[in-house]
């Protein structure tokens, strides 16, 4: 069961989510993170909605192996449409073509189907309706930051009053900047449509994917794709805000900013596909990271052009997510001191190191460049932080953190060894060495038989999975073996795994993380359970939406999908799963 039946469209400036009957329920202007115009999702009145009267079914998908999302409505007289919907991105002229627009195309394909169209738009957080100047075949919405413009070619006067009318042809609606068309729209739409499907169907056959569970594979990939903004490399954890992590829990957070950490998952999973060119925007964000911060603490989150100022507010006029609010702005979680951010800015940047694939391949400039991140790594690697899991009202020393600073020293250690730096090399070798000792002794339960989650700590944390993925210990290390069998009796419920089970600044968790669920899918893959480990993987891709996508949480009760969507962790997930647990092609050809 899930109640989150959204596609996704976008094109690396903005994205939009689409509902099971064609409403573009989110959309957020000029940029990821911009103001959400369109914004039903959490209770709004910004909607661009099509309504068959008569309507009795709805099916959709997205056009095999784009961002193009097709919805047929049916109505009970047999009449039916076609609604497609994308958002324009391909090559044009020598550069990427990805303008802030959408495009929407409505095709008759049997009987007399009569349609209403309701286009409204929301400004201020939700708390105003935006202005609107209606033109010959185009409304403008008015606003300094997000305003835009609507073209069509449909009966504009129906369109505004939200009437009915037959449709007896195609008509399409091209929703962008303030700003007149260079073509008829119906040309310009079919035209952008033939482009972006053959963009996205060329860069998905570009995909080094495994043969078992292509179709996943390709559909998380995308979506990744789609959380990367591309002028300047940041990557959203994922296009909403404040989605609960359960009902009525007040676990509502914006998360449509960058998270280095979150960021670090996403460029790995993409670059396990070899789709590498994700790295090399990342990159150069990570390099402006490292300039602004002078070698100092780093904050976890970053707006995508690297604000550093993400106050968190409370939209007052937004009821929220099936009414369930509060709807926040901003994340607190930029003002938090988290330690593991040093080891994922060293391993977002790793493969660069190594890739002979990239255009600009890093050397010892940018070596140089990052060694101060994994100073600052050492230097706080046993201090008490918030965590991976930020918690607000306390702080420990997490052992999560120190294994991503460990990781943070071992990785530089490794670029010196290919860069030739022997005494750099011998120099992260220590430091390295010595954090392992260290978490290795203080964070051993021998009690529990297991890591836990805290140095000297006695609760589990899903998190401590992580250790074999990064290398730090091997995964037949009879103790990373009985931490998984731990996390196996007291942190799994069936098919899914909690991040931990004691009471945080809100209670107990009431959902699975589905990120943890693929921690623990890999440990166990690792550790040569593989039939359990498989079975967990079939399970979580039985709880994608119909359109093979996921947020972060799943009710362990009842299959029901809760939090932001779609998280960028979750959809990780899937391509590491698969691409660890397929037969190879040699095994299936």
């Amino acid at each position: 069961m899930t109640s989150l039946e959204l596609g996704i469209i976008g094109n690396g400036t903005i994205a939009g989510l689409i509902n099971a009957s064609a409403g573009l329920t989110w959309l957020c202007l000029p940029r990821l993170d911009g103001e959400p115009v369109f914004n039903t999702l959490v209770g709004g009145s910004g909607e661009f909605s099509v309504r068959l009267a008569g309507q009795t079914s709805a099916r959709q998908r997205y056009v095999r192996n784009t961002a193009v999302i097709e919805t047929e409505l049916e109505a009970d007289d047999g009449s039916a449409v076609l609604i497609t919907d994308f958002a324009p991105r391909f090559m044009d002229k020598g550069r990427m073509f990805r303008p802030a627009s959408t495009v929407r195309l409505i095709k008759p394909l049997r009987g007399m189907p009569r349609l209403s169209v309701t286009l409204a738009a929301a400004c201020n957080k939700g708390s105003a309706a935006m202005p609107s100047r209606r033109g010959v075949s185009h409304v403008s919405f008015i606003d300094e930051t997000a305003g835009f413009r609507i073209t069509t070619d449909a009966p504009l006067s129906y369109v505004m009053d939200g009437r009915d009318f037959v449709l007896d042809h195609e008509i399409a609606f091209v929703l962008g900047p303030d700003e007149s068309l260079s073509d008829a729209v119906g040309s310009m739409a079919k035209d952008w449509y033939e482009r972006t499907c053959a963009h996205w169907q060329d860069w998905s056959r570009r995909l080094a994917t495994p043969p078992e569970w292509q179709e996943a594979v390709i559909r998380a990939a995308i979506t990744l794709k789609l959380c990367v903004y591309e002028e300047t490399g940041g990557i959203v954890a994922a296009l909403t805000t404040s989605i609960p992590e359960h009902a009525g829990s007040e676990r509502n957070w914006d998360y449509r900013f960058c998270w280095l950490r979150d960021a670090y998952f996403t460029v790995t999973a993409l670059n396990r596909l070899s789709a590498v060119g994700t790295l090399e925007g990342y990159m150069a964000f990570l390099r402006n990271t490292v300039a602004l911060t002078k070698g100092g603490h780093i904050q976890p989150v970053f707006g995508i052009a690297l604000e550093t100022d993400l106050t968190e507010t409370i939209a007052g006029n937004l009821p929220g997510y099936r009414g369930m609010g509060p709807v926040r702005f901003g994340n607190q979680a930029a003002e938090h001191i988290q330690h593991d951010v040093y080891g994922h800015v060293i391993l977002g940047a790793s493969q660069a190191f190594f890739d002979d694939r990239l255009q600009s391949k890093a050397g010892r400039l940018e070596f140089e460049h990052f060694e101060v991140v994994g100073e600052r790594a050492y230097a706080v690697y046993n201090t008490p932080d918030a965590g991976i899991w930020e918690y607000r009202g306390r702080a420990d020393i997490h052992t999560s953190s120190a294994i991503m600073c460990w990781a943070a020293c071992d990785r530089l250690a490794r670029i010196a060894n290919t860069l030739d730096l022997e005494d750099r090399h011998a120099y992260w070798s220590v430091r390295a060495d010595e954090i392992r000792e260290t978490v290795l002794r203080e964070a051993w339960n021998e009690a529990r038989q297991a890591f836990t989650g805290a140095f000297g700590g006695e609760a589990l944390d899903a998190s401590v999975l992580l250790m074999a993925e990064i290398g730090f210990i091997a995964p037949d290390d009879p103790r990373f073996v009985a931490t998984v069998e731990r996390v196996d009796e007291e942190l799994r419920d069936g098919y899914h795994v909690y991040r931990y089970r004691v009471a945080d600044d809100f209670g107990k968790p009431k959902t699975a993380f589905t990120a943890c669920t693929f921690w623990h899918i890999d440990a166990l893959a690792r550790i040569g359970r593989l039939d359990d480990a498989r079975a967990m993987f079939e399970d979580v891709l039985a709880h994608r939406t119909k359109l093979g996508i996921l947020s972060e949480d799943i009710d362990t009760a009842t299959g029901e999908l809760w939090g932001n969507f779609p998280q960028t962790y979750s959809m990780v997930g899937i391509i590491n799963a698969a691409s660890r647990l397929s037969l190879s092609w040699d095994a299936v050809v």
